[in-house]
């Protein structure tokens, strides 16, 4: 059937991957839960689950007959896998991810550090560390090394340094994956995301979703205003400023754990309610906040409760309160000169055209809605590795016109006053729970 190259996302509850085509053509999506996650503690993950996801969705792609040209392995950051010794894949218990206290609202490499830190005091010893992807593809054949987006800071003692899209290795034969295949270094699912949703295109927007979210836009880097951090996107010359957000697709499974309704049907119901959710407005900091507040110690909260309000109205308010996270960054931008045209909408959360549409209307702003919106960090590390190969051009390149980019559809927002007065409130309500905290200390 042909050279594929495999792009591998491993995430929170499963792994994805995406068997992309030197012309593009997606031969293959694919998804394998990891066994025993529902009862891992939160934010405590069993490295073993991970390495047989990964391992049964190699052996999907060569049970289909497609000869695998190279393999770009990323996933959720930040995550510490803690290892027995420094160089080798073997593991000293279960890791951090990106969903563990330690290191809550610390930068990036600081919150590797915390991990690491908590897993060496929990393991008793000193402990070596490395990033979720950089362990797999050790797993795999590689070596001591940690893959970066560009401009990232390299975290101390995770390993040597290499760029996104180098092959760093060939793999040993592991997990059935023929000897001497190109192992090559994707990085974390959110700057993934952002390359195969097309983030390189100045006034563009993207919303990783996941269980956490955020917001990214695009602008030409020679006018980034200049207290505004940014990071590189995939072509020379921009760069995506923004931030993340701690509330997004968990505050739907919350809502599904808490109401015994599957999400499908809280989509189904929520559908039935009005913009905005019959006065209910809620407040998605059951994790503390990121941007732009970054205040680790809010928890969430629900106004407007009556004896009217039901599960379709609070299904319907933890969808507005995604949109109002990300307006809330939208309008932070702004206030710096960053606008935006389109965003577009990744993660599992952007299978609901619904949430999709509320997104694009409380923004207003268009959206964009992948084919495989849950699919889009895989889709990036299979660019990731057909670029290592030459089939397109790399990060960093001058153009975008090589990438076969993920398939999209266009939304129009629905501006509605009622989501213009409940982006007023949410913002309001949540001043007040600053307020709050700031006066209890």
């Amino acid at each position: 059937m042909g050279a594929v190259v495999v792009g591998v996302d491993l995430g929170t509850g499963g792994a994805r991957a995406v068997a992309l085509a030197p012309d593009g053509d997606v031969k293959l999506w694919m998804y394998e839960p990891f066994e025993g996650a529902l009862s891992w503690p939160p934010g405590r993950a069993d490295p073993a689950a991970w390495l047989d996801g990964l391992g049964r969705l190699l052996a999907r792609v060569n049970e289909s007959g497609l000869e695998i040209a190279a393999v770009g392995v990323g996933g959720q950051s930040p995550t510490t896998v803690p290892l027995a010794g420094r160089g080798g894949a073997a593991t000293a218990g279960m890791a951090a991810t990106c969903r563990h206290p330690a290191g809550n609202g610390l930068g990036r490499t600081e919150h590797h550090l915390a991990q690491l830190e908590f897993l060496s005091d929990e393991a008793g010893r000193p402990l070596e560390g490395a990033q979720i992807w950089d362990w797999a593809l050790r797993c795999l054949g590689a070596g001591d090394i940690q893959g970066l987006w560009p401009g990232e800071e390299t975290i101390p003692g995770y390993g040597d340094r290499v760029a996104v899209g180098t092959v760093i290795g060939d793999c040993d034969g592991s997990l059935g994956l023929a000897a001497g295949t190109p192992l090559v270094s994707a990085s974390n699912d959110a700057y993934m995301s952002f390359w195969a949703g097309g983030l390189f295109t100045h006034r563009r927007g993207h919303d990783p979703g996941g269980r956490t979210g955020g917001l990214g836009v695009a602008v030409d880097a020679a006018k980034r205003p200049p207290d505004m951090l940014g990071f590189f996107s995939p072509v020379a010359g921009v760069e995506v400023v923004g931030g993340a957000t701690n509330g997004h697709g968990q505050l739907l499974e919350w809502w599904s754990a808490m109401s015994g309704r599957s999400i499908e049907e809280l989509l189904r119901l929520a559908e039935g309610v009005t913009p905005g959710a019959g006065g209910l407005l809620v407040l998605p900091y059951h994790d503390g906040e990121r941007a732009p507040r970054w205040e680790a110690r809010l928890r969430g909260e629900i106004h407007g409760l009556t004896f009217n309000a039901g599960v379709a109205e609070i299904a319907r308010a933890v969808l507005e309160a995604a949109g109002y996270g990300l307006r809330h960054i939208h309008e932070d931008l702004r206030s710096s000169g960053v606008e935006m045209d389109v965003m577009c909408c990744g993660g599992s959360p952007a299978l609901s055209r619904l949430w999709c549409s509320i997104k694009a209307s409380v923004l207003e702003v268009e959206v964009d809605m992948p084919d495989r919106p849950d699919q889009l960090s895989a889709h990036g590390c299979a660019l990731t590795a057909g670029s290592a190969l030459g089939w397109w051009d790399p990060v960093g390149a001058e153009r975008s016109d090589s990438w076969p980019l993920a398939a999209m559809t266009r939304i129009e927002p629905s501006p509605d006053d009622a989501y213009r007065a409940g982006y007023e409130r949410f913002v309001d309500l949540g001043d007040a729970a600053v307020a709050r905290l700031d006066g209890a200390v």
